[in-house]
């Protein structure tokens, strides 16, 4: 199995202090916005993949599915992990170039994108299957907020068995923002 580098055409990508691809341009928020190539990169993150098996997992062409990982290839996303001779050919694997991703924080439109793609994943629930969508204000200090922040984050990179015997997967999009919520002064008792 050899390793390959990424396409000559791909970007340069940057990486935050935990290593994760710090998403910056247009062509990477372009590429992660179309729906199709979403479901990829969330199959991606399971193990590294052929065009194979993700057309059969997505229950769609080769052809189609070739196309959607060259546009991931191309915004620095997906890179051929290794190559595999079978039965007379070869068979290419492809891998994320990072398990997780993250917003840059000087860009804009990242809360959007991220609102957006968890629409995309949402499903319907069917009777006794968990779900809630809820939107709570916490009145909270700064260290709180930063206290929370952190808790929330060590959760979600906890690891991510990718096991069907495991259950199901379930989308968990936490948002911790400063809400324009206008507070009413002190109530003046008569």
């Amino acid at each position: 199995m050899a390793a390959q580098q990424p396409p000559d055409d791909a970007p340069e990508n940057s990486y935050d202090e935990q290593g994760h691809l710090v998403l910056h341009s247009t062509a990477q928020f372009k590429a992660l916005g179309h729906p199709i190539r979403h479901r990829m990169v969330n199959l991606l993150r399971q193990r590294p993949a052929t065009l194979r098996q993700l057309a059969g997992a997505l229950g769609m062409s080769k052809g189609t599915i070739g196309y959607h990982v060259r546009v991931l290839r191309e915004a620095g996303l997906v890179r051929l992990a290794e190559t595999r001779q079978v039965r007379g050919g070869t068979e290419q694997y492809f891998a994320l170039v990072s398990r997780t991703f993250t917003m840059d924080p000087e860009g804009t439109g990242g809360a959007e994108f991220l609102i957006r793609a968890a629409l995309d994943e949402m499903v319907p629930s069917e009777p006794g299957q968990a779900s809630d969508t809820v939107l709570r204000h916490l009145w909270l200090s700064d260290a709180e907020a930063h206290a929370l922040e952190e808790r929330v984050r060590a959760l979600a990179e906890g690891p991510h068995p990718a096991d069907p015997a495991h259950g199901a997967p379930y989308g968990l999009l936490i948002s911790l923002f400063r809400a324009d919520v206008p507070s009413l002064p002190p109530d003046d008792a008569d």
